[in-house]
C-alpha cells in the first residue's frame, strides 16, 4: 500500500496526505467511505450551473479543499501554540466532513426538501457504521467532539471558528472555488495573507487577525458581498429554483393523490420527508444523479404540468425572475398578482406558474463573535476599525417575481 495518497486540485494543487502520519491515515480511510464519496455526486452550487456553466464542482472537492486550508491554518497556529496540537485530529475531521450531511442540490435541496445539512452531519457521524467505526477507533470522545464543533459548543472556541465563524476555512475555499469555477474574477483572495494574519487570543481562545491582515479580511468580506449579489442570488439561480420547487411540489401532489407517478423509493421518501422522518439510508441513497434521472423521466408523466415542469427544467428553459426590488411592499405584491392573471390569461395555474421570491444577504454579521482584530494587545470589533466592513454590515434584500416569460 503506497504511503501517500495525493488529490490533485485546481485551487490548491497537490492536496497530499500520509499514511505514516496517524490523523491523516484516518483522513484518508473517512474520504473512502460511501458516505463521504457520495458528495461526488452532489453539485456544490446546486442550480448555478444553468447560469454560470462551468460551476459544476462537487461536495467532495469543496470538502478536500476546507481541509487542505484548515490543515495549513491549524498547523501554522500549533507553531504558537503547541497546545493545539492534541486537537488536530478533531480539526482536520470536523473541516472534512462538515458538509458529508448535503443531500441533493445542496443548499437548494435544502430550501426545497426541508432538510438541514447541518443535523443529518451529525446522525451520519452517529448513525453510519463505516463513519462511527472509523472515528471511534481513532479516539472514542473523537464523535462527541465533532458534534460539539458543529454545535459550536466545544469549549476552546478557535477550534468551531476555523470551520465556521465570519472567517472560516469552510468560507475563504468556496468563496474561491466558487469564484474559479463559475469565471467571475473577483474572487481572488489573498489566501496566503489571511492565514499569516490568523493568530488565537491565548486569554479567550478565540480566533482573531492581526492588524496587519485588515486589508486582506476586507477584500474577503468584499469578495463575499459580491459573490452573493451576483452569483448565489443571481435572477436566473432564483429562477430554476422556483422552477424545480414547483416540479417536486407537483410531483408530492400527485404522490399524495394516488395519482400516476414513476417514483423509486429514495425519491418517494425524500418527498414524503416533511410528514414521514427519513431514515439514514434514504437519506444517503439521494444524490443529484437519482434526482435528475426522475426529472428526465418525469417529462413522459401524463400529468401535463408535472411533464412540462419537467421538460423546461431539463431544456433549460427557465421562469423570467422580474426583480422587483425597486418597488414598495405593496408594488410588489400588485406586480405578483398581475403576473397571477397573466398565468390565467395563457391557460396556466398560477400557483404552479407564479412566485414570489425574496434573497436576503450580509457582507458581515456580528453572529458568532463577528471577526476580532488584535492591535496594541487588545482586541476589537473589526467593523469599528473599518468602515468599508461597516458598510457591508448592512442586510442586502433583492425581491423578484417568477413567471412563464411572455
Amino acid at each position: 500500500m503506497a504511503t501517500e495518497r495525493t488529490y490533485h486540485d485546481p485551487l490548491h494543487g497537490a492536496i497530499t496526505l500520509s499514511r505514516t502520519d496517524r490523523t491523516e491515515a484516518l483522513l484518508v480511510e473517512l474520504i473512502d467511505t460511501p458516505a463521504f464519496q457520495r458528495l461526488r455526486r452532489i453539485r456544490q452550487l446546486g442550480l448555478a450551473s444553468l447560469t454560470f456553466h462551468g460551476g459544476e464542482a462537487s461536495r467532495f472537492t469543496h470538502s478536500l479543499g476546507v481541509m487542505a486550508i484548515t490543515r495549513r491554518a491549524f498547523d501554522r497556529l500549533c507553531v504558537g501554540m503547541p497546545e493545539l496540537l492534541p486537537y488536530r485530529a478533531l480539526v482536520l475531521c470536523a473541516a472534512l466532513l462538515h458538509d458529508i450531511g448535503h443531500g441533493p442540490f445542496s443548499h437548494t435541496g435544502e430550501e426545497l426538501f426541508r432538510t438541514h445539512h447541518e443535523i443529518w452531519t451529525c446522525k451520519i457521524l452517529n448513525e453510519s457504521l463505516p463513519i462511527q467505526t472509523l472515528l471511534d477507533s481513532h479516539d472514542p470522545s473523537l464523535r462527541s467532539q465533532l458534534v460539539q464543533i458543529y454545535h459550536k459548543s466545544h469549549p476552546i472556541p478557535c477550534l468551531w471558528q476555523l470551520i465556521s465563524s465570519q472567517l472560516d476555512c469552510d468560507r475563504l475555499d468556496y468563496l474561491m472555488r466558487d469564484s474559479y469555477m463559475t469565471g467571475v474574477s473577483y474572487g481572488q483572495l489573498d489566501l496566503d495573507r489571511i492565514l499569516l494574519a490568523l493568530q488565537v487570543d491565548p486569554v479567550t481562545q478565540q480566533l482573531v487577525v492581526a492588524r496587519k491582515g485588515l486589508g486582506a479580511i476586507e477584500h474577503y468580506l468584499v469578495v463575499r458581498s459580491f459573490m452573493y449579489s451576483q452569483v448565489y442570488n443571481h435572477g436566473k439561480n432564483i429562477a430554476a429554483t422556483w422552477l424545480l420547487d414547483r416540479a417536486f411540489t407537483r410531483a408530492r401532489d400527485l404522490l399524495a393523490s394516488g395519482q400516476e407517478l414513476a417514483v423509486d423509493e429514495t425519491v418517494q421518501a425524500w418527498l414524503n420527508g416533511a410528514e414521514v422522518p427519513m431514515m439514514l439510508s434514504d437519506y444517503l441513497a439521494g444524490d443529484d444523479t437519482v434526482f435528475q434521472y426522475h426529472l428526465q423521466r418525469w417529462q413522459a408523466n401524463p400529468d401535463s404540468i408535472l411533464s412540462d415542469l419537467c421538460r423546461r427544467y431539463c431544456d433549460r428553459n427557465l421562469f423570467k425572475a422580474r426583480e422587483v426590488s425597486h418597488l414598495n411592499p405593496t408594488q410588489q405584491q400588485e406586480r405578483f398578482h398581475q403576473a397571477q392573471e397573466e398565468m390565467r390569461a395563457i391557460g396556466l395555474n398560477p400557483y404552479y406558474y407564479t412566485g414570489f421570491r425574496v434573497a436576503r444577504s450580509k457582507g458581515y454579521a456580528l453572529y458568532q463573535k463577528g471577526i476580532k482584530l488584535q492591535q496594541n494587545g487588545e482586541l476589537t470589533e473589526i467593523s469599528e476599525v473599518s468602515p468599508l466592513i461597516k458598510t457591508i454590515a448592512t442586510t442586502q434584500e433583492r425581491s423578484w417575481v417568477v413567471a412563464v416569460e411572455r
